[in-house]
């Protein structure tokens, strides 16, 4: 069983609070989009980037300064979105570190698919950038079915707390051997279950945290979940869609 998440926009440089284990398995081609976005201008990364003056020019002298192989921060430290701070991976123990660098892979745009301790550098890089690349039109041609064979290689379990943006990478080449279990968190309004964006990437990161915890290696166990008042509910579920409810008893 594999656990998917999002990155976060938001990172840092942590080299030193634990040490990085490996380079992300997909580095060539990480090379490829530093390549192309380091020859880009600043009106150009910031039409790409979609940011304000203040982030574009944070994120050019990054580009600018940036070493692939050099300086790192394991991943799971190094993104600092809501959905990693509900996750608190700082203060995981050894056992939930150990677990997570197991089963949890972080889909990135600018790497490719990222096990919690390889080695990344501070990068901006959304899935859904414009960005052509290798005679590619965007970073969904230029990965393809990259994220999914990786992932379909080491599992045939997959349990979806990513955003759509990222996810889509994966579920649109499913093959009928792989069982894909996405997690709603919402609420239910007018009968409706409704995601709140917010509310969702705290729920992702507790998730996460939850699993840790308690070693969980088999999807059916997940239901149990009740943080953030959070709850099962069986009736809006299904076999590929695990729904929960906030402030709804199961």
């Amino acid at each position: 069983m594999k656990i998917i998440v999002s990155p976060a926009k938001k990172m840092k440089a942590d080299p030193d609070s634990l040490p990085w284990e490996d380079f992300p398995q997909f580095l060539e081609k990480t090379e490829q989009l530093y390549q192309t976005m380091h020859a880009m201008s600043f009106d150009a990364l910031k039409k790409i980037w979609k940011c304000n003056d203040q982030l574009a020019q944070l994120n050019t002298e990054r580009l600018q300064k940036m070493n692939l192989r050099q300086n790192l921060t394991p991943a799971i430290l190094s993104y600092e979105g809501i959905q990693y701070r509900y996750m608190a991976p700082d203060v995981f123990s050894g056992e939930e570190l150990a677990y997570v660098q197991s089963h949890l892979r972080i889909l990135s745009g600018f790497y490719g698919i990222l096990r919690p301790f390889d080695g990344v550098t501070p990068y901006r890089l959304e899935m859904q950038a414009k960005l052509p690349v290798a005679g590619t039109r965007d970073l969904y041609s230029f990965w393809g079915d990259i994220f999914a064979v990786a992932l379909f290689a080491e599992t045939d379990c997959i349990v979806n707390l990513a955003s759509k943006e990222y996810s889509v990478c994966i579920s649109r080449y499913l093959p009928d051997s792989i069982r894909f279990i996405t997690c709603v968190f919402g609420e239910l309004k007018e009968g409706k279950v409704v995601e709140k964006a917010t509310m969702c990437k705290m729920a992702r990161g507790e998730m996460v945290r939850y699993m840790a915890e308690h070693a969980v290696t088999n999807p059916e166990e997940i239901q149990k979940f009740d943080r953030l008042r959070f709850a099962f509910s069986p009736e809006h579920s299904n076999e590929n869609t695990y729904v929960f409810l906030r402030g709804v008893s199961s």
